[in-house]
Order: structure tokens, then sequence, then C-alpha cells
């Protein structure tokens, strides 16, 4: 069994394994439904060059990691490194939507709407100690 089979699961990712995997594959994913997703990129060593992508915007960046029990996408929204939404998609393609609405411009109360799957985190403030 090849590395890729091996970190991503064959039986819950088969179609990451010939791109080689997540990042590669939401690239193509990306380019056949004409988003815009911006350079995906993956960690360069481990499991994870397999596993994760990140999708880099001048508003954030989108983090992409799948679901080891099952099959599914998680999704974090970073501003600044805090986590601004997050949420768990089955498709890919639902990912390089989100990734391309977010690189559009789409506020995170219309990405929320748009997709339901998407929460927007709530913000508390921090309390000084006194």
């Amino acid at each position: 069994m090849s590395d890729v089979s091996a970190a991503l699961g064959v039986r819950l990712y088969p179609d990451l394994v010939e791109p080689g995997g997540l990042a590669p594959a939401l690239a193509q994913t990306a380019t056949a439904h004409q988003l815009d997703v911006g350079q995906v990129t993956a960690p360069e060593q481990g499991r994870s060059r397999f596993t994760c992508a990140e999708l880099a915007s001048k508003r954030g960046v989108v983090c992409v990691s799948l679901g080891s029990q099952a099959r599914y996408f998680m999704i974090d929204l970073r501003v600044e490194g805090e986590v601004e939404a997050r949420g768990d998609a089955t498709d890919l393609l639902q990912v390089a939507q989100v990734a391309d609405a977010w690189r559009a411009g789409a506020t995170l109360a219309e990405l929320t709407a748009r997709f339901p799957f998407m929460e927007q985190m709530k913000r508390h403030p921090v309390t000084q100690a006194g």
C-alpha cells in the first residue's frame, strides 16, 4: 500500500489517492468547476501532507482536513490566526465552493446562509483578572 493510500484510508477517500492527497484533489476539483480557490498548499512532511490543505487569501486562510472515522471534510476559516467560521462538508466540491465564495468577498453571514454546514464562531470577550 502506498504512503498516500495508508494516510487517507482507501475506504473513506479512494478519490483522493490518485491525485496524491487532499490538496491536489481540491485543486483539481476547483479547476474542473471553474472556481477560484487560489494556491492550494499542504504540509511538506508526514501524514498531513496527504490529509490537510490550506488555501490562503488576503482575507485569511481556509484550512481543510479529513475526518478519520467517517468521510467528511473539516473546514476552518481563519483570520489572523483566529477561527472565524467552521464546518464539516461531505463533498469536496462544497469545500471548493466555500473557498471560492470567501475569496470573492462573501461575508461570514453570507457564507453561513449559503452553506448551512458552516457556522460562524461566537466571540467571547476576555476579562482581565483583577
